[in-house]
């Protein structure tokens, strides 16, 4: 087999055969050498260099060496923040079961990457655990509605006591959110209906009020406007009065001191009683039927107006 190897390659001394072939079994173990010593690691990562199992340094982003079959990258932790997204379930102290979907934004902290890496085994698992100390400390004490009210303080009290558990660990809580408060479907349907009937007796007081000042403002509207209207008949009774006064008088200076008021009463309601009838006979889309009368009928009427009035001064007290 050397023959041929040595015929292929075109060398004929054994010697120098084995001499190239120690220098070339060298070179090529210094290649697995090199491969193995160096590596790479990614930005924003951490390498964890153990030797025989011992921890012994951290290796930063970029080419690092390594001593190849001795030292080894046990692992690799990443500097990012990460976000661990939670459901917890519990009770409400109006006994309301509710979904709390929770959001816990971590990272580890650059000079505890030792603490991050060996004293967690599952650190997903156990930020859980801390949350749920937290929430079943908090939430159980209050009702529903201020549960929904205090969304805010349950994240900031998760928030400040995991940072203080898990600080001692490596990790550092940047934000916690309480992302929604999810109560039973039924609680959820007795709640809108508790909602629907609150709006809706809201609505009827509205409607109520506003139906009491209609009818208050009409009532006020039609209170005024009698007596609007009483003071125009009171002050057209008063101009009649007042007109019939000065007819009476300029009738009395134009004839005389010798007509009687009496007279003076029938001519003022003939007059009047020719007024009617011409006011009517002018008014349209009405029919106008005249009886049998005359006009000694108006003379009747004012003595029954002069005799009611002379029994009334009769009556009056002396």
């Amino acid at each position: 087999m050397y023959l041929t190897i040595m015929e292929w390659i075109g060398i004929t001394d054994l010697a120098k055969f084995n001499t190239y072939l120690v220098i070339g079994l060298i070179v090529l173990v210094l290649i697995v050498l090199l491969f193995k010593a160096l590596y790479t690691i990614n930005t924003a990562e951490v390498g964890i260099v153990t030797r025989f199992g011992k921890f012994v340094r951290i290796a930063n982003p970029g080419l690092n060496l390594l001593i190849p079959f001795i030292d080894r990258v046990e692992g690799r932790l990443s500097l990012r923040v990460e976000q661990i997204t939670l459901k917890m379930e519990t009770k409400t102290r109006d006994n309301v079961f509710v979904g709390i979907p929770i959001s816990v934004q971590t990272r580890v902290k650059a000079d505890r990457i030792f603490d991050a890496y060996y004293k967690l085994s599952d650190p997903l698992g156990q930020i859980q655990s801390y949350v749920e100390q937290v929430i079943l400390g908090h939430v159980p004490g209050m009702t529903l509605d201020e549960v929904f009210a205090n969304q805010s303080s349950i994240a900031l009290a998760v928030r400040k006591e995991l940072d203080e558990d898990m600080s001692g660990f490596g990790y550092e809580i940047v934000n916690v959110l309480v992302t929604d408060i999810i109560p039973d479907d039924k609680v959820k349907s007795a709640m809108n209906d508790i909602n629907a009937a609150q709006r809706e007796m809201v609505a009827a007081s509205s409607r109520g009020e506003s139906e009491k000042i209609l009818v208050v403002k009409k009532a006020e509207a039609e209170a005024e406007s009698k007596a609007l209207q009483g003071q125009g008949i009171a002050n057209q009774r008063r101009a009649i009065i007042e007109g019939l006064q000065m007819a009476i008088e300029n009738l009395q200076k134009g004839v005389g001191t010798g007509i009687s008021s009496s007279e003076v009463m029938q001519l003022v309601l003939v007059t009047q009683y020719f007024d009617t009838l011409k006011s009517i006979g002018e008014m349209d889309k009405t029919n106008t039927l005249f009886m049998s009368h005359s006009p000694a009928a108006v003379g009747e009427i004012s003595e029954q107006l002069l005799r009611a009035m002379l029994q009334a001064d009769r009556a009056k007290p002396s």
